[in-house]
């Protein structure tokens, strides 16, 4: 399309099986579809034990293949505090990282990292399980108030896809809206 800027972007979620970790990335690839980018996912761990490590690549662009190498993630979702120790090494100089944990984390100084405590807020909502799209909705906030190397979708994208996938289930739908704008206004 003429005037639109070329889209390359990798980003790594992480987490552990029945976290939703392949649920936020599927959001996320239909953003990037919705709004006619290439997108290419890929799940690398253990996603058949809940409870076992989950790790998702999302790279949207023109990408040839669907993993992400070490130290070319533009980002890193991190849906438990350790997953930062676990993965964070494949996030390049400059690569913003937003993780779940109720305390500042220690993360190379060439990394933006931003913290939520999004399993205190997924309980102030009383949705347990809504930690995934907390921990999106505030990573889409800490996105929208940089002016460069932000995640590719706004939340509007995010809240188009909910939609569409949820239309039949009101419930589901405005308790998964609820959480998503719950970590986006938890963003300071």
């Amino acid at each position: 399309m003429p005037g639109k800027r070329s889209i390359s972007q990798q980003i790594v979620i992480s987490g552990v099986g029945g976290q939703g970790v392949l649920f936020v990335t599927r959001l996320l690839a239909e953003a990037a579809i919705l709004k006619g980018l290439r997108v290419f996912t890929s799940e690398t761990h253990g996603m058949a034990q809940r409870g076992g490590t989950v790790l998702s690549h999302l790279k949207v662009g023109a990408f040839s293949s669907p993993l992400i190498r070490a130290g070319n993630a533009d980002g890193l979702l991190a849906l438990k505090a350790n997953s930062l120790a676990q993965h964070g090494y494949y996030l390049k100089p400059g690569a913003w990282a937003v993780v779940n944990r109720s305390q500042d984390v220690t993360i190379d100084a060439d990394v933006s990292a931003y913290i939520v405590d999004a399993e205190r807020l997924a309980k102030q909502i009383q949705n347990p399980k809504s930690v995934n799209l907390i921990l999106l909705g505030f990573a889409l906030a800490a996105a929208s108030a940089k002016t460069e190397n932000h995640i590719f979708c706004q939340m509007e994208d995010v809240e188009t896809v909910l939609e569409l996938r949820m239309a039949k289930n009101k419930t589901m739908l405005d308790d998964a809206v609820k959480a998503l704008e719950a970590g986006f206004k938890s963003f300071k």
